[in-house]
């Protein structure tokens, strides 16, 4: 990454955005890791499983329009602020009252939910302060908050065996109150920030076709990221009888991979075009996931294919960041908050499904297959639209992104 990137941008406001969104993240999908024993004390099935670990994503997803009409109307930073505190509040309550019914985890996953909606923050705080050329670059540091998963798998079971799943949450709050701080002290909002939008923008942006099929690739690979890495510390338990903690450890390898992937995606789409970028990382996942589906025998390999899965999909949201701020960099706010919304939808969907289809028919398989399908779907459908976004709005002169 050359020196240029560094001086185009506020890196400050680049660190605070990435270290907000990690966090968020973090908490955002603590159900995720603790599924296992949070289910086995409160005698829960697995579809019922399934939706508790999928509500703080659907939750999330709603809460990302909320979260994107203030950041435009107030400030990405001033809405940062306020969502922070709402789950800080959120977790306070969980620990010191108690979570001690299905219904409990429903209410606690609805207050996670804004720790989700961070995304439609930190990307455009971290977006509006660089120019089109490094728009890869700066969305997917930014959007490597995603890696607060890889904390949440690795260290949540752990701690609960150790403390009781309850004193998670109250530990939880100890680094939420580091970051709100920091947060406070180094994020700066841009200068040259977008005209705020009303609710009508929102409605008049969703005329626009680009917009739904932004929200589709989406759905697809960030959907995919977060489903998996809520599903999957379950899918290890119930497929390879392996121990909440291992199953976290498993967990966390795979999130890492779609992680770690994602800034990395970012620079990728901005050297090659994020289309290309694209339709290659939609191949990968969809490859790999149909293969899992066939239920393989050994942990280890399934765990192989995992990864490798969750690199593409990391990898195409990369890409599909690098593409959204070069078609609606105006309106960067709006559709950050509805492309994010529907990746969050995604992936209570997925999460869910997969729940409910191990519920119905006792395996995974069916469920994994389907969201294969969704992935060729989504790369047939970019194929689709290339032509035309490289001979409009991506053709030479129009933007300085290679797209």
């Amino acid at each position: 990454m050359n020196n240029s990137f560094w001086k185009a941008g506020h890196t400050p406001t680049l660190f605070s955005a990435f270290l907000y969104f990690d966090l968020s993240f973090m908490v955002w999908y603590l159900l995720g890791p603790l599924a296992v024993q949070i289910a086995t004390d409160l005698d829960l099935s697995a579809q019922q499983r399934g939706i508790m670990v999928a509500t703080p994503i659907l939750a999330g997803a709603l809460l990302r329009l909320l979260m994107g009409f203030l950041a435009d109307r107030l400030s990405p930073k001033t809405a940062g602020i306020i969502g922070q505190i709402v789950v800080i509040c959120t977790l306070l309550l969980a620990w010191q009252v108690g979570v001690n019914s299905y219904q409990h985890t429903l209410m606690l996953g609805l207050g996670l939910g804004f720790a989700g909606a961070s995304f439609a923050v930190a990307l455009p705080l971290a977006s509006q302060w660089y120019p089109p050329e490094h728009q890869g670059k700066a969305m997917g540091i930014a959007g490597a908050g995603n890696s607060g998963t890889v904390l949440a798998a690795i260290f949540a079971p752990g701690l609960a065996y150790l403390f009781g799943w309850q004193n998670v949450f109250g530990l939880a709050l100890i680094p939420l109150g580091v970051t709100l701080i920091l947060f406070i002290m180094l994020a700066k909002n841009s200068p040259q920030r977008p005209t705020p939008k009303s609710l009508g923008d929102y409605a008049k942006a969703l005329q626009d076709v680009d917009s739904w099929w932004f929200m589709f690739f989406y759905s697809v690979t960030f959907g995919g990221f977060i489903g998996l890495a809520s599903a999957l510390p379950g899918y290890f338990s119930d497929q390879y009888a392996l121990n909440p903690v291992t199953a976290g450890y498993y967990t966390a390898a795979c999130v890492m991979a779609g992680s770690l992937m994602r800034p990395l995606g970012g620079a990728l789409a901005d050297r090659i075009g994020g289309i290309r970028s694209l339709l290659f990382m939609y191949g990968i996942a969809a490859i790999c996931i149909a293969v899992v589906g066939f239920n393989l025998p050994n942990s280890y390999a399934a765990l192989a294919f995992f990864v490798t899965a969750m690199l593409g999909l990391g990898a195409g949201n990369g890409a599909v960041f690098q593409l959204v701020p070069q078609r609606f960099f105006r309106e960067i706010g709006v559709m950050t908050g509805l492309i994010g919304m529907a990746g969050g939808v995604g992936g209570f969907i997925l999460a869910a499904g997969l729940g409910a289809i191990k519920q119905h028919t006792g395996d995974y398989q069916l469920g994994l297959w389907l969201f294969a399908s969704l992935g060729i779907l989504a790369l047939l459908g970019l194929y689709n639209v290339k032509r035309r976004w490289r001979t409009t709005w991506g053709a030479s002169g129009a933007t300085a992104a290679r797209i």
